[in-house]
C-alpha cells in the first residue's frame, strides 16, 4: 500500500496541476506541492518539535498553505486536527483541551478563538514563511498505515463532540472506493469548497484526486457564482454539493448561460435532493449521482447511478466497491427487504475509533462493523433509503445537528425546566431546530433564548424555532415523546 502519494506523482506527472487557488490564481504543480510538503516537515520538525503522533490544530479558511500542512504533517506521522472555525469559544475549547495539540496554526482571525489552550502557536502565514525558505529539501515518509491522519471531531449525542481518528488505510481506500465509483483519473478536475473541518472538505474529493493525480480549483467558502465560473474556466469534470449548495448554484443569476458541458455529473451528499431541483441540473444537462457516507467509515459508502435519479427518488443506491453493509433489528438480527433497521457498514476505511474515547469506540465499532446510527432499509431490488436517525439528529444545510447538545445548552439558561429539540423541515436548509421549552418564569423569551445560544452554539446549531409550552409530553416511562412533539403545529 503505497501511502506517499505525492512522491510517486511527483516522479510521474511532477508539471502537472495539483492545485489552483481559485482566488488569487496562485498554482501549484504536483512538484511544487511535493517540494513544500517536504520543507514544511522539516520546519514542523526543526522549529517546533512535531514528531509522530503530535496533534497539529488548524484554525482557517481552506487555504493551498492549509493543504501543505497536512501534507507535510503525514511525512512526520503527525496528526492534523482541523478545528471548526464557525463555533464559540467553549466549544473550540473542549477541542482542544480533548485533542491536546503540540501546535496551533491559525489564520490570525482566528486566533482569539485558541486563547485557553497552552499550546505553541504559529500563524499560518509565518509557517510559509519559514517552509519557503526550507524549500529543496526531503524528508522521509514515516507514516504507517496504521498511523492516524487526522482527526475529525463530530458532535454527539451526548452532547460532546467525539474526535473520529481517521487512518491513512482509511484515507487510501476511501480513495480508492471512490475513484473507483466515480470512475476519477488524472484528467479530471474539480472545484473544492466544503470546509476543511468537515469530512466532505477532505475526503469527498480532495483526497482521492490527489490519490490519482488529479486537479483540485480551491475556494476559502462557498461561492455559487464563483464555483460556476471556475467549473467552467477550468473545465471541471466533476461537481460535488450539498442540496443547499446544488440550490444556491441553480438559483444563481449565471445558471442558465454558464457552460458546464465538460461536468459528467455532480454528486450530491448529506441528504436527499428534491426531484425539482434534479430536474433542474438534468435540464442544464448535469446528472446527479446522489450518495451517502459519514466522518467514521468515509462519505462515499454508497452511490446511486445517475440514471436512476428520477426512478428511485430518495435512494442512496448501492454500497460502495469495498464495502460491506447489513440491515440489523435492535437485537442484532439481520433483516430483509423492505424492513427498517440499523445500517451497520465494515470495510477497511473504517476510523481508527473516537479519540480518548473508548467507550464511544466500542459502542460505535462492534466484531468489525461500525453501527451508523441511521435506519434505511432495502427496497427488493437491492437499493437502500434512509428513512431515519436512530439517535434524532438532523441535518441543516449537510451540517450534522444533534438535538442533545442543544439541550444540554438550553437547559443551563436560568428558569428553564425542561426543553427539548427536533429538525423540522426548512425550504432553504433542508431542516433546522424547533425548540419546545417549559419556562418556569415569564420573563424567558424566545429572543433571549436565542442570544444565550449565540454566546454557546456555532450559528448554523441555534434552533430557528421557540415554542413555548406548559408541559412536555412523555410516555409512561417518563421519557419525552418527540415523535409527539413533531406533530404538534
Amino acid at each position: 500500500m503505497e501511502l506517499d502519494w505525492l512522491k510517486r506523482w511527483n516522479l510521474y506527472s511532477p508539471n502537472a496541476v495539483a492545485i489552483f487557488d481559485g482566488e488569487s490564481g496562485h498554482e501549484s504543480k504536483y512538484s511544487d506541492f511535493f517540494a513544500w510538503a517536504n520543507a514544511g516537515a522539516i520546519v514542523l520538525r526543526e522549529k517546533f518539535g512535531i514528531r509522530q503522533g503530535d496533534r497539529i490544530a488548524v484554525l482557517s479558511l481552506n487555504e493551498i498553505e492549509y493543504v501543505y500542512l497536512y501534507y507535510a504533517a503525514q511525512r512526520l506521522g503527525a496528526i492534523l486536527v482541523p478545528v471548526n472555525y464557525r463555533l464559540t469559544l467553549r466549544e473550540v475549547d473542549h477541542i482542544l483541551q480533548d485533542s491536546s495539540p503540540r501546535l496551533i496554526v491559525q489564520q490570525t482571525e482566528f486566533s482569539s478563538l485558541s486563547t485557553n489552550s497552552g499550546a505553541k502557536k504559529v500563524s499560518l502565514q509565518d509557517w510559509t514563511e519559514l517552509v519557503r525558505a526550507e524549500l529543496g529539501s526531503l524528508t522521509d515518509f514515516v507514516a504507517t498505515e496504521d498511523s492516524p491522519a487526522m482527526i475529525i471531531y463530530t458532535s454527539g449525542t451526548t452532547g460532546s463532540p467525539k474526535g473520529a481518528i481517521l487512518t491513512h488505510k482509511m484515507l487510501f481506500w476511501n480513495a480508492l472506493n471512490t475513484s473507483m465509483s466515480l470512475n476519477v483519473s488524472a484528467n479530471d478536475c474539480t472545484v473544492i469548497f466544503l470546509p476543511f473541518f468537515h469530512t466532505g472538505g477532505w475526503n469527498v474529493l480532495t483526497t482521492p484526486f490527489f490519490h490519482r493525480g488529479g486537479k483540485i480549483v480551491l475556494l476559502k467558502k462557498f461561492d455559487a457564482d464563483g464555483i460556476l465560473k471556475l467549473s467552467e474556466t477550468h473545465k471541471a469534470t466533476l461537481i460535488f454539493g450539498v442540496p443547499t449548495t446544488m440550490d444556491m448554484m441553480a438559483r444563481s443569476s449565471i445558471f442558465a448561460s454558464v457552460n458546464l458541458s465538460s461536468v459528467r455529473y455532480a454528486i450530491v451528499g448529506g441528504e436527499p435532493m428534491p426531484i425539482p431541483l434534479i430536474e433542474k441540473w438534468h435540464d442544464k444537462g448535469i446528472f446527479i449521482r446522489q450518495g451517502y457516507g459519514l466522518t467514521e467509515f468515509g462519505p462515499n459508502c454508497f452511490s446511486l447511478h445517475q440514471d436512476d435519479a428520477l426512478r428511485k427518488k430518495g435512494s442512496i443506491g448501492f454500497p460502495n466497491f469495498y464495502v460491506d453493509v447489513k440491515i440489523v433489528d435492535e437485537l442484532g438480527s439481520e433483516l430483509g427487504p423492505n424492513l427498517v433497521g440499523e445500517l451497520l457498514l465494515k470495510g477497511p476505511m473504517a476510523m481508527g475509533g473516537y479519540w480518548q474515547n473508548p467507550k464511544a469506540t466500542a459502542e460505535t465499532l462492534k466484531e468489525g462493523w461500525l453501527s451508523t446510527g441511521d435506519l434505511v432499509r432495502k427496497d427488493d431490488q437491492g437499493y437502500f433509503y434512509v428513512v431515519g436517525r436512530k439517535k434524532d439528529m438532523f441535518k441543516s444545510g449537510g451540517e450534522n445537528i444533534y438535538p442533545a447538545e442543544l439541550e444540554q445548552v438550553l437547559q443551563k439558561f436560568e428558569g428553564v425546566k425542561e426543553v427539548a429539540v427536533i429538525g423540522v423541515p426548512d425550504e432553504k436548509w433542508g431542516e433546522v431546530g424547533k425548540a419546545f421549552v417549559v419556562a418556569g418564569n415569564s420573563k424567558i423569551t424566545a429572543e433571549n433564548l436565542q442570544e444565550h445560544c449565540s454566546k454557546n452554539l456555532a450559528k448554523f446549531k441555534i434552533p430557528k424555532y421557540f415554542q413555548f409550552l406548559n408541559e412536555l409530553p412523555k410516555g409512561d416511562s417518563g421519557k419525552i415523546l418527540k415523535r409527539a412533539l413533531a406533530e404538534m403545529p
